[in-house]
């Protein structure tokens, strides 16, 4: 029962919140777990992180030159995939999202993400789900030829266009990837029929692992409200002191400021904290979570797709991620509050195509 100074809610805003909460779209959460290798594989349609990207359609794969960095023009590095279906569209009854970055030191700054899709009934998979069960025979060796025929490249696992010219067998996406492999071991074994396909650990790529879904479960009460007429509620109009208005303006503003940094901080540790591992989270068409109220992208920010389309939310990363990749032992290296993917509202089908889509990057900030 309501007492005389808090008014009881009104029943019919109450149901219309109860509503709106049973309409909201559920939100998937992404965790790293260790798997075996015949899971990661193409085949699997697998979503994952590190490693060598498990192509979708072995056609038309990004080139090396949209896979450099645009600072330091250096390969950029796998990051992720996530196999993303569109329930309902028979030309995106697969669907994959793949994340790149520049991991080379002092530049680590460069992120792009490219979408492909494919019918179920397509030229590279069985019409049939795969099998849950391991193949008979595993081969754990990392694929340097697609069975398209398409050559990858030994390093890095992505479009090999350049070949070794002493054996033509080696081959590469860039002239940095062959001097590091010709120093790794391939410079000894070029000439040796058997052992060329060898591949050492050249330090490249990510640490592999799975990456597994989970609805997430969470009591909307517990979320701070992060709308602007809720941070209003927020404000810090509490200023001490006789002064003139123009200072006392000017500290209210900067107090205003503050309290909606905390509070969309707080909003994005309380919502974290319920599942502090999560490393990715899905949700076509919600808003993502920001950690910051700095560099928050403005919808003139996100580019239309080349299809005249404009780009929504599908998910973001989470920061936790970091701790897998082991950044840290990199000096310095990749680092993000948070990396937003927006992709084509329509997901246009352009074959088997790999189409880029957008990422926006948003920093840790001293605020919090």
């Amino acid at each position: 029962m309501a007492s005389a100074e808090t008014p009881a809610l009104d029943p019919t805003l109450a149901q219309i919140s109860a509503q709106a909460l049973a309409l909201a779209p559920a939100v998937e959460l992404g965790f790293a777990v260790e798997a075996p290798g015949w899971r990661l594989r193409s085949e699997q349609f697998p979503s994952k992180v590190g490693g060598r990207p498990a192509w979708l359609s072995e056609c038309d794969l990004p080139g090396p030159t949209e896979l450099a960095c645009p600072l330091c023009h250096r390969p950029l590095a796998f990051l992720l995939q996530l196999y993303a279906p569109l329930p309902g569209r028979d030309d995106a009854f697969h669907r994959d999202l793949f994340v790149f970055c520049c991991r080379e030191p002092p530049c680590c700054a460069a992120l792009r993400v490219f979408r492909n899709q494919l019918p179920r009934k397509n030229d590279h998979y069985s019409y049939e789900p795969p099998s849950d069960e391991p193949p008979d025979e595993v081969n754990d060796s990392p694929s340097v030829q697609l069975r398209s025929g398409v050559h990858l490249c030994r390093v890095c696992g992505c479009l090999g266009p350049k070949v070794c010219s002493k054996c033509h067998k080696a081959h590469y996406c860039s002239k940095d990837h062959q001097t590091l492999d010709w120093k790794l071991g391939h410079k000894q074994s070029c000439a040796s029929d058997n052992s060329w396909s060898e591949i050492p650990d050249h330090k490249f790529l990510f640490p592999e692992y799975e990456i597994v879904i989970e609805t997430e479960e969470i009591e909307p009460d517990s979320i701070p409200d992060c709308t602007a007429e809720g941070l209003g509620k927020c404000d810090n109009s509490e200023l001490i002191g006789s002064m003139d208005e123009a200072l006392e303006a000017e500290l209210d503003s900067m107090a205003k400021h503050e309290s909606r940094e905390d509070e969309i901080f707080q909003k994005f540790k309380t919502q974290i904290a319920l599942e502090p591992e999560q490393i990715l989270r899905y949700g076509r068409g919600i808003d993502p979570i920001w950690i910051s109220g700095e560099n928050i992208p403005q919808e003139q920010d996100i580019p239309n797709c080349p299809c005249g389309a404009r780009r929504i939310f599908e998910f973001q990363v989470m920061p936790q991620l970091l701790n897998y990749l082991k950044a840290d032992r990199l000096g310095r290296s990749i680092d993000w509050g948070t990396l937003a993917v927006f992709t084509c509202v329509e997901s246009c089908s352009l074959g088997t195509k790999y189409t880029e889509e957008f990422i926006w990057k948003q920093d840790f900030t001293d605020t919090t």
